[in-house]
């Protein structure tokens, strides 16, 4: 009986090695095509339902980055579970979170619509829209578990990607390196991303030389392969509605071409009916994936024989990594920035806990400040389990000046274009130049010059010219100004010129909370043309005097928007002592001006956010100036001195030497960037209003604000009617583009 066994055991044991010769190589291609692409992840989950085992896997574009992250161990579903979770738009534009950037560069980039690099006087262009920094960090997360393997046969699955020499045109086959750096050149889309550089060449998106590279998988044994194929037809005229449908038209005439020929090398072919998405269709990422799936299945008799004959290939399991700790940083491709720097931005403490929540904090902290094209890193394990070693090959930006422009009407303002001259590294590495040229209605300017330190303390100097004339009623100007009653005048025009110099340092606690120091002066002209037209008097300057000061302040800004915040913490508050004025002032005595302001916002849906904010302010010391008072009404994010906007009130209709506000918004983002915003505010307003206690009494003044919001490139388009009850009469406020 036992030989029986034995005999039976052999026969089986020699039948199943028999089998398991005789099996195929199985190899899978994977097309390129954008955001069709994610149908690769649809005819994967019918693949790994029937139990088909892929032995290769070769791919460009779209089909590296989804067949690299499938031959690193992930399964489709696992696939179809990260690519929900993505936002493509953050994504694909580079962008970064405010809490990235400093308060420096807060303000440096929330003004500018377009950033053009400006060398040598002249004018060029960014190689792409996007860095691809962000699919860089995102693919370099994803693959952790396999950073250790530069030969991509011996990843769970052996691959292969495209890419294409931009210098030649030429095929480019990488099979090694860093997994990351690979698909995120293969995918690198010629004007969208910028190209990648790997040995020396400058490598662009792999569908320009090769969108479906059958051939090559043939080269590598495979001996029946199945291909998904989401590469574009040729469109009608009338669809062609850009210039980058243009040129993703051109590149398939050849496509098209090349498939005559590729087709037929292909056992199993899986053609998804992408028709009515475009290559930047993510979010119809749902109906992309589904057609895969039903265009899978329509093969699915054939795939089912396939995995019959096959065994199945044992299911990876990717280690989860949660903390770690970084013993050291290797840093290549540093010139001009030192290596403190770098540590100070990426806030890099060794031998500590660290997850890949606070590298990506770092990493955007480096990335905001603009001033490196590429960043590209790898965790290398250590001897000792859990050490690794933070590997960073960067390449600093070689733009190191920018023309940059902007547009703005409102109606205090009226109509402004900005010009905007930015040099990097003018006497630093880490410095910063910048000169504003407002044209148009009001001429305007602004300086900056900033030394960049971080954690320490960063020194900067500022000046700024603005000017603006509104029209105000002459009761209001006569308590400000000091004038005598003249017949007949109801309203004035006043014109109001400030110009303001500051040296401060700056420091800051984390990347949203900053305290300053600085002195100031400041040189306040205001007069009224309209007095001379009806009087014929003389004396018709109100100010013309210079102050100077010392200034403290301390911020706090988690907001995710400047404009249309949907959550967050803002805080500013302010103290200037002014010490003492030019000699012509004989009221002249020190006084000092407080202020703050506090504000919250929060989602209490996905489209619904609300937002409160309350603010105040109050002078200590000399009541004869009163140019310092503050004035409340209008709308506008970036009036200047004490003009508080207050809705209900026209432009500088209230006044008085201390106030205190409270405003509360309903934001409803009715479709994306498009919001209608509900508003009310209340404030009392009066002189020695915290002495008299009268600011614990009912408000005073009230108004309610509904307005419809655009976020466009430009900045916001905002369009508010205001309506107060106590005047019983209501203004329209206007604005669109960035506030500069």
């Amino acid at each position: 009986m036992q030989k029986y066994f034995a005999l039976i055991f052999l026969f089986t044991s020699l039948l199943a090695f028999s089998q398991k010769k005789d099996e195929p190589k199985v190899g899978l291609v994977l097309s390129g095509g954008g955001a069709k692409g994610l149908a690769h992840i649809g005819a994967l989950k019918v693949l790994e339902e029937a139990g088909v085992r892929i032995d290769y896997i070769g791919g460009s574009s779209m089909g590296a980055i989804i067949g690299g992250l499938y031959a690193s161990g992930y399964s489709a579903h696992e696939l179809d579970s990260i690519f929900h979770a993505t936002n493509f738009n953050i994504l694909i534009q580079d962008n970064l979170p405010r809490s990235a950037k400093t308060f420096y560069e807060k303000e440096d980039t929330e003004k500018y619509a377009l950033s053009l690099p400006f060398e040598k006087f002249k004018i060029s262009f960014p190689s792409g829209l996007s860095k691809g920094q962000n699919i860089y960090n995102l693919m370099s997360r994803l693959t952790m578990h396999v950073t250790e393997v530069d030969d991509f046969s011996k990843l769970p699955i052996p691959f292969f990607c495209i890419a294409a020499d931009i210098e030649t045109g030429e095929e480019v086959i990488l099979d090694s390196g860093s997994l990351a750096k690979a698909v995120s050149a293969s995918g690198a889309i010629p004007s969208l991303f910028s190209p990648v550089k790997i040995d020396d060449r400058l490598l662009t998106d792999g569908g320009v030389a090769n969108n479906y590279p059958v051939e090559e998988l043939r080269k590598r044994g495979a001996e029946i392969i199945i291909g998904v194929d989401v590469q574009d037809s040729l469109i009608a005229r009338d669809n062609l509605r850009s210039v980058f449908d243009i040129l993703t038209q051109i590149n398939n005439f050849r496509t098209i071409e090349d498939m005559k020929e590729k087709k037929p090398l292909t056992d199993i072919y899986i053609k998804p009916d992408i028709s009515r998405f475009s290559v930047l269709s993510f979010d119809d990422g749902d109906g992309i994936i589904k057609s895969g799936d039903v265009a899978a299945r329509k093969n699915l008799e054939e795939i089912r024989e396939l995995a019959a004959r096959q065994t199945p290939r044992e299911k990876i399991k990717i280690p989860a990594i949660g903390s770690f700790n970084i013993t050291g940083l290797k840093l290549e491709g540093n010139n001009d920035y030192p290596r403190s720097y770098i540590l100070g931005k990426l806030k890099l403490k060794f031998n500590e806990p660290y997850d890949f929540e606070k590298l990506k904090i770092g990493l955007n902290n480096l990335s905001a400040t603009g001033n490196f094209d590429k960043i590209n890193y790898q965790l290398l394990k250590t001897e000792k389990k859990g050490d690794y070693t933070l590997a960073m090959q960067i390449k600093e930006s070689s733009n190191k000046t920018y023309l940059r422009l902007g547009l703005h009407y409102d109606e205090l303002y009226q109509s402004g274009a900005l010009v905007n001259l930015t040099k990097k590294s003018t006497l630093l590495a880490n410095d910063a130049l910048s000169i504003d040229v407002i044209v148009g209605d009001k001429l305007r300017y602004n300086f900056d010059y900033y030394i960049d330190k971080g954690y320490y303390w960063s020194i900067g100097l500022r000046s700024r010219y603005n000017n603006f004339d509104k029209d105000v009623k002459f009761d209001f100007a006569r308590e400000n100004g000091g004038l005598d009653d003249i017949g007949g005048v109801r309203e004035i025009e006043i014109d109001y010129k400030d110009f303001t110099n500051q040296f401060y340092l700056q420091t800051l606690f984390k990347q949203v909370f900053s305290f300053g120091l600085g002195a100031e002066h400041k040189y306040l002209k205001i007069a009224s043309s309209t007095i001379n037209n009806t009087s014929g008097m003389r004396s018709n300057v109100f100010e013309d005097n210079h102050y100077y000061s010392t200034f403290g302040y301390l911020k706090y800004d988690s907001y995710d928007n400047k404009y249309f915040p949907r959550k967050g913490v803002y805080f500013n508050g302010d103290f200037h002592l002014y010490l003492f004025s030019s000699e012509d002032n004989a009221d002249f005595a020190q006084f000092s001006i407080a202020k703050g302001k506090i504000g919250y916002a929060t989602p209490l849906s996905e489209k619904l956010v609300t937002r409160f904010s309350t603010d105040t302010g109050f002078k200590i010391g000399n009541d004869n100036i009163n140019v310092f008072d503050f004035f409340l009404g209008g709308y506008g994010n970036n009036l200047i001195n004490n003009f508080v906007p207050f809705y209900g009130y026209d432009f500088i209709s209230l006044s008085g030497d201390s106030y205190i506000r409270a405003l509360l918004e309903f934001d409803y983002e009715l479709l994306p960037n498009n919001h209608i915003i509900g508003s009310a505010n209340i404030a009392n307003v009066e002189n020695r209003l915290f002495t008299t206690g009268n600011w614990l009494s009912l408000p005073d003044y009230s108004g309610y604000a509904i307005g419809y919001g655009l976020d466009t490139f430009m900045g916001p388009l905002e369009m508010k009617y205001t309506y107060s009850p106590e005047v019983k009469d209501s203004y329209w406020f206007f604005s669109l583009g960035f506030w500069f």
